[in-house]
């Protein structure tokens, strides 16, 4: 099956997958049944094959997956057998620990450039990289072929900011701003927002008996 034509909630389920075997191979396992890999990733056996048949054959009736094979296979998949740059607009607080987030590199990704609009932060070395202007974005991110953005500036500003990078050759948003962006149909957008999360789980704790 062509990947547009991959539903989205089985592209969205590989990378818990890709995670679950990241933690097995941590453990030393070398072979898992799909029913092990259904139980630790949280879906069903059935879920896990009827996923992955969209890419081809993994498994072998009667042994199980090769978790080192598997993982590969996924992280091919997913297109994260090589590095992907990134543009982090906005230097708070917020935007400081992702600056500093350890995980992304070992997964792929790198922040290769970033911008706050804040001139006393302008100028300032972060690591290697020195805070530019949003006004610069239009020529950075070309020319260090970036495609992908990270959004993590007030609401206010954020759907501007958005528009930005997807002028300036952004395929895919990561937001962490408290606000629905829109964007092209070509864009990806996917939303970072805890309160949403936490709001989500207290439905729960307030209308389900103990």
């Amino acid at each position: 099956m062509p990947p547009t034509q991959v539903p989205d909630m089985v592209v969205a389920r590989l990378p818990l997958y890709l995670r679950t075997l990241e933690y097995l191979q941590r453990q030393g396992v070398e072979l898992i049944s799909s029913a092990q890999l259904a139980e630790l990733a949280g879906v069903s056996p059935a879920q896990i094959r009827k996923d992955l048949s969209h890419f081809g054959r993994f498994g072998k009736q009667g042994t199980g997956y090769d978790v080192l094979h598997l993982r590969r296979e996924l992280i091919r998949i997913l297109g994260l057998d090589r590095q992907w740059p990134m543009a982090l607009v906005g230097l708070g607080a917020l935007g400081q620990a992702i600056m500093h987030y350890g995980g992304f590199k070992e997964r792929g990704f790198h922040i290769a450039a970033v911008f706050d609009s804040d001139p006393d932060k302008i100028g300032k070395q972060i690591g290697d990289l020195v805070v530019m202007p949003p006004e610069r974005i239009p020529h950075e991110l070309p020319k260090r072929q970036i495609q992908i953005g990270i959004v993590a500036v007030p609401p206010e500003a954020a759907q501007s900011v958005a528009n930005l990078l997807v002028r300036s050759g952004v395929r895919a948003i990561l937001n962490y701003a408290p606000i629905t962006l829109s964007a092209p149909p070509e864009v990806h957008v996917e939303q970072i927002d805890p309160v949403v999360h936490l709001q989500h789980m207290v439905y729960y704790l307030r209308h389900c008996p103990q």
